[in-house]
């Protein structure tokens, strides 16, 4: 790993640690800057997330703060999808799917910097069934794009109108079932490289745990900002990627 795409991949791993999107980075690096395959960029960042996920499971675990309902749904939901998902990323091409996801990053992120004054902190959590949903649908997106999970989950749970102290939970605790059920999906292709994997994984883990530190010691209001403008950076970084 070359010295310029360690230090990409450290500032993403503190974006995942602080606000849940950062793996958008990863896959890119890795297929422009490497010169990795697509699709094997895809299964190595895959399992690469699974050292931020404990992380960020262990963060929760030791917290004791409030969990929102249906988190734990959520993240049994993701497995079937991150399964299907890493299968058929072998099999179909993922532009169409890129092109949703430019959508709604760019969508989500303006609307909320639109929403942000207004912001209900007391607004209540998602249903169960819908957080189940959502699971379902972002564990399959992620094992296509080889995003890690909150890059899709924090836009969606924003579009529906939920304050950052519920979409932050949620966000690191899908991370661990996706990454961990998406690379069993591209093992059993024969398209993980383990060592890739781990090497990424360590790195991301380091700047996560930087980024875990900094979350709680930054105003809610600019956090929002923060994962807006994120978002903003994301879908135009997908845009580029299908133009380019």
């Amino acid at each position: 790993m070359v010295l310029g795409s360690a230090a990409a991949i450290l500032i993403a791993g503190w974006l995942i640690g602080a606000t849940g999107i950062g793996g958008v980075l990863v896959v890119p690096m890795l297929n422009q800057v490497q010169g990795v395959a697509l699709q094997d960029a895809i299964a190595a960042a895959s399992l690469a997330f699974a050292l931020p996920g404990v992380a960020a499971a262990w963060k929760l675990r030791q917290s004791g703060g409030a969990v929102p309902r249906g988190t734990g749904t959520m993240a049994l939901a993701s497995l079937p999808g991150a399964a299907i998902g890493a299968v058929l990323v072998h099999h179909v091409s993922v532009s169409w799917l890129l092109a949703g996801l430019a959508v709604l990053a760019l969508a989500s992120g303006l609307w909320g910097l639109r929403g942000a004054p207004h912001a209900r902190e007391d607004r209540e959590a998602l249903s169960p069934l819908a957080m189940g949903a959502l699971g379902a649908a972002v564990g399959l997106g992620s094992a296509l794009t080889g995003t890690g999970g909150p890059v899709l989950l924090v836009p969606l749970l924003l579009l529906a109108g939920q304050p950052v102290r519920n979409i932050l939970p949620p966000a690191q605790a899908i991370q661990l079932p996706v990454a961990l059920c998406a690379a069993t999906g591209h093992a059993i292709a024969g398209a993980l490289d383990l060592r890739l994997a781990l090497a990424i994984g360590g790195v991301l883990l380091l700047g996560a745990l930087a980024g875990q530190w900094a979350a709680p010691r930054t105003p809610a209001r600019a956090l929002h900002h923060l994962v807006c403008v994120l978002l903003i950076l994301t879908g135009a970084w997908y845009a580029w990627r299908l133009l380019a």
